[in-house]
């Protein structure tokens, strides 16, 4: 197949070894931002923070997480090019979507009128909230659709990536408490270019299940 958009996630792979060398353009940077926050989530919540990585002090902060766990994806964070942390909101509130509503009525896409029906979509954030208040397994789930939806912009870009889940979230909770203000993060995402000769990853062939194991036409 020859569409572009299945050249982009072939030729994708997780990266193994950046080349520390190399630095994504503030150009690409802001392509990849404005992406990330174009990305879909259950009723426009967007339950998420993004923190972008870019100095060498905030990457070694990032750096020191992997203190106790996880070293394995240590390397990574001063060797790309940057470190995003995806974070989620894990105690979503009616007051957090309110936020989003008010938004929508500057975008003239909601009718100042119709600010109340408009919560009408609440009763699903309220469908996943649990007696303690808590929307984690709602919200981390809008967080892993930016995830996605960063990745192929990268691979569009062709820009190399790291999804790493392994981390150390409560010491990211300590270490950016200012940052994420509340939220919480199971996942990161390493961004830059790979290093030509060190990646072992780049030369095996991908794969992947065949279609037919997959997707049932009905």
């Amino acid at each position: 197949m020859t569409h572009q958009i299945i050249k982009d996630l072939s030729n994708r792979y997780t990266t193994k070894k950046f080349d520390s060398s190399k630095k994504i353009s503030q150009d690409q940077l802001a392509v990849i931002m404005e992406a990330m926050r174009l990305s879909a989530s259950s009723i426009n919540s967007q339950p998420w923070k993004f923190i972008m990585i870019e100095s060498d002090e905030a990457k070694q902060r990032m750096h020191n997480t992997f203190a106790n766990k996880f070293q394995f994806n240590q390397p990574h964070i001063m060797s790309a090019s940057h470190i995003i942390i995806f974070a989620h909101n894990p105690a979503y509130t009616r007051a957090n979507y309110e936020a989003v509503i008010d938004k929508g009525i500057a975008d003239k896409r909601t009718k100042p009128e119709d600010k109340e029906s408009a919560f009408g979509a609440f009763a699903f954030v309220e469908l996943n909230t649990d007696e303690h208040g808590n929307t984690a397994p709602w919200t981390k789930a809008q967080t892993y659709l930016a995830l996605g939806n960063t990745m192929h912009t990268l691979a569009r870009l062709n820009i190399d990536s790291t999804p790493m889940e392994g981390i150390d979230s409560e010491l990211i909770s300590k270490e950016f408490a200012v940052e994420l203000d509340g939220y919480v993060s199971d996942v990161a995402l390493a961004i830059g270019y790979r290093d030509e000769e060190n990646d072992y990853n780049i030369t095996p062939p991908k794969s992947r299940l065949a279609i037919e194991d997959v997707i049932v036409k009905i």
